[in-house]
């Protein structure tokens, strides 16, 4: 009977590791194209659909910089449920070319953190008026 019940606890242990929420976004890039500097901010909306047996919770989210702010679905989603995280990058004094990565972190373990990129082009807003 007791070797029964520590196999019985084993499996119920294996089926609990087994069971993840899956992180699966519609798109992990996004470019801008050229926007300009005179029109503010932008921003994009990166929407995933949790693909796993368990609910997904996104845990953190970073951006390589200052100039990006990411906001996110702070509750958890359930199987099949959708969620967003969504990027704002200043274009303010930023002309140039950019690439700007943000590191998405959950609770599977097992993937680690997946990375999202924004880029684009800031036309500066002299260029822009002429």
């Amino acid at each position: 009977m007791k070797k029964l019940s520590v196999l019985l606890l084993g499996l119920c242990v294996s089926l609990a590791a087994m069971s993840q929420a899956v992180l699966k976004f519609e798109e992990k890039e996004y470019d801008f194209g050229k926007i300009y500097e005179k029109d503010g901010d932008v921003k994009h909306e990166f929407k995933f659909t949790n693909e796993g047996d368990s609910a997904l919770i996104i845990t953190n989210v970073r951006a390589s910089c200052g100039c990006t702010t990411p906001s996110w679905t702070k509750t958890p989603v359930e199987p099949g449920k959708t969620g967003k995280i969504s990027v704002k990058y200043s274009t303010r004094n930023r002309p140039g070319k950019f690439t700007k990565s943000i590191m998405v972190s959950t609770n599977n373990k097992n993937v680690g953190s997946e990375r999202l990129i924004i880029r684009g082009e800031v036309i500066p807003k002299e260029e822009s008026e002429k």
